[in-house]
């Protein structure tokens, strides 16, 4: 794991209970399924759970499941044999063929069409699979890692997505935490990325002002650590000085330079009022009650869903709702 701990920054308790679980979800055969909205780094897991593996010799083949057309993800992730359609003049090797011995990533897997689930269940079952055109079927040694930037339970029970396929995938699984919900660690992060911007561009040593670190710590970060990392990087190479200033991070929505934003603290999280409008401060606060609410029941509740829907007087897929709005997912919240 040394390797990976200078790419791993964060010593909030939700992104290290993530972290720690590498050793083990790297050791096992089985299928592991990453959780986690855009940005919060399931490539840069899915990775470190290949090259900390016995498989790290082996190829590591990355696939964007929502990049594939529907028409050609059986011959993308399976290959042809020659003949196999018009315009097949010779064999092609599918990514299953490319990475055999190695880990196959399916990134974005909420995005297969029901078609593609089922051929993916089957080769998930019999570890084997048949080429277009082809009639035998080849053994594969693949391990799979998928990820996921929706929660596959609430597509399961919207019948977009295969339930026998989710338990395939989900025998071990890991959720990454959003950057919201680890302020904590954006600092951390944010002085990271200055560091590895300015070395990229040739510049000597750049620091964040308290003003700028304020700003980025203010802010709801939707795309998360992917997000922070592209402000830091323009920033560095827009800058003219070595100090960044508020006004060099370019973030909508934020109070304009020189205005004083007032921070008010609610139990554990930071709301800024600065200039907002009185229904926009009503709807943050709205929101921000509601993932407050719905965060602290479920950790009374230890991630149960019955129990903390009841609790809050909700029906069940109601209560459900309300969590896949908020992003969160009942595994961060159960008992180690």
């Amino acid at each position: 794991m040394s390797q990976w701990d200078e790419l791993f920054i964060g010593n909030s308790q939700s992104f290290l209970k993530a972290k720690n679980m590498i050793p083990r979800l790297s050791a096992s055969k089985s299928t592991v399924l990453i959780s986690g909205e855009t940005g919060t780094g399931k490539e840069l897991f899915a990775r470190a759970l290949h090259y900390s593996s016995e498989r790290r010799g082996k190829p590591f083949v990355p696939v964007n499941c929502a990049a594939l057309p529907d028409h050609l993800v059986e011959n993308e992730l399976f290959g042809h044999s020659k003949g196999a359609f018009t315009g097949a003049l010779a064999e092609k090797h599918g990514l299953f063929h490319e990475a055999d011995g190695g880990t196959l990533f399916l990134d974005e897997i909420n995005s297969l069409n029901m078609v593609a689930q089922s051929k993916l269940l089957r080769v998930l079952q019999d570890q084997e699979f048949r080429p277009l055109g082809s009639t035998k079927s080849r053994a594969v040694d693949v391990k799979i890692v998928a990820a996921t930037n929706t929660d596959l339970r609430y597509l399961v029970e919207a019948h977009q997505f295969r339930e026998d396929l989710f338990y395939r995938l989900n025998v071990l699984s890991v959720v990454l935490p959003p950057l919201r919900d680890r302020r904590e660690d954006i600092s951390d992060l944010a002085k990271h990325f200055v560091d590895r911007s300015a070395e990229e561009f040739g510049k000597g040593a750049v620091r964040l002002s308290a003003d700028a670190m304020m700003k980025l710590m203010n802010y709801a970060w939707p795309g998360n650590v992917r997000e922070l990392q592209a402000v830091i990087h323009r920033a560095v190479a827009m800058a003219i000085g070595d100090v960044l200033e508020a006004a060099d991070l370019d973030l909508p929505d934020h109070e304009p330079a020189g205005v004083a934003a007032t921070v008010v603290s609610e139990g554990p999280t930071e709301m800024v009022i600065g200039q907002c409008g009185f229904q926009a401060m009503k709807a943050k606060m709205i929101d921000e009650f509601e993932r407050t609410y719905l965060s602290k029941l479920l950790s009374v509740h230890q991630g149960n869903i019955s129990q903390a829907a009841r609790a809050a007087r909700k029906e069940r897929r109601a209560f459900q709702r309300l969590l896949h709005k908020h992003g969160l997912d009942r595994r961060i919240f159960s008992a180690a």
